[in-house]
């Protein structure tokens, strides 16, 4: 069983509400398996709460990597890619500037992860003594698809840096951020849902007064115009309400 602890310190997260957790050094393989400690699973709430805080998808990733940094033990950098199947990689949050020239080189290890949802790398290579070479890897898959990945990845400069606690640890971690972005694009979808239909809805409005017709007749007009037109509804709508506003 592996000795290692780590510090994640209460001023880290913020809690609304709630009383002020002391996490103070902890076995991460003891957190995960006995019931009577309780830090891992108060740290991993805490985090849930301000990534489920995040305003949008963008947000939640860029609280993910400052996360990560703080609970993950070996984490000095992390950051976030978006892999595309036998295409490129674009990283879309970092902790710092060299995570977004870490997500470049050709790592074996991410194809591996079209396969495995953690893929650790224990020296990816680098001259000792250069502390901008990023050796150890820890990769964890966020969301997937056919053709692209979302994979949250932790960085450090010494070799051999991630062991099983971290990978298990990474596995908790990557699944609230899963839940809290998962979540925060339903809403954007949501709202994006309702603008559009008062958008159509104002656009119908303005057709029934132009045309004197009813709204059924103005909404199969405004169908008509968008498939002749070749334009989607939503942006034809759109149209229609900013010449009336002008």
């Amino acid at each position: 069983m592996s000795s290692e602890r780590f510090v994640v310190a209460a001023s880290d997260f913020s809690v609304p509400d709630s009383p002020s957790y002391d996490f103070s050094a902890y076995d991460v393989v003891e957190a995960t398996r006995s019931p009577g400690a309780l830090d891992l699973a108060e740290a991993l709430t805490a985090a849930a709460r301000e990534l489920h805080e995040s305003a949008s998808p963008s947000a939640t990733l860029d609280t993910a990597v400052r996360l990560a940094v703080h609970l993950l033990p070996g984490a000095e950098h992390a950051g976030v890619c978006e892999i595309e199947r036998g295409e490129s990689r674009r990283t879309v949050a970092w902790s710092h500037d060299i995570v977004r020239a870490a997500g470049t080189p050709d790592l074996p290890h991410w194809d591996r992860l079209w396969d495995a949802p953690v893929v650790r790398v224990a020296d990816s290579g680098g001259a000792d003594g250069e502390p901008q070479e990023l050796r150890s890897v820890l990769s964890m898959r966020l969301r997937a698809d056919r053709r692209r990945l979302t994979v949250l990845t932790a960085y450090s400069r010494e070799p051999g840096a991630f062991d099983e606690s971290a990978a298990r640890l990474g596995r908790l971690f990557t699944a609230h951020v899963s839940l809290a972005l998962n979540s925060v694009m339903e809403r954007e979808q949501l709202t994006a849902a309702m603008h559009t239909r008062d958008l159509i809805g104002q656009a119908t409005g303005i057709l029934m007064e132009r045309l004197d017709i009813d709204a059924q007749a103005a909404f199969e007009s405004l169908v008509r115009a968008s498939q002749r037109e070749n334009v989607k509804l939503r942006d034809l709508a759109r149209r229609i309400v900013g010449a009336t506003d002008n």
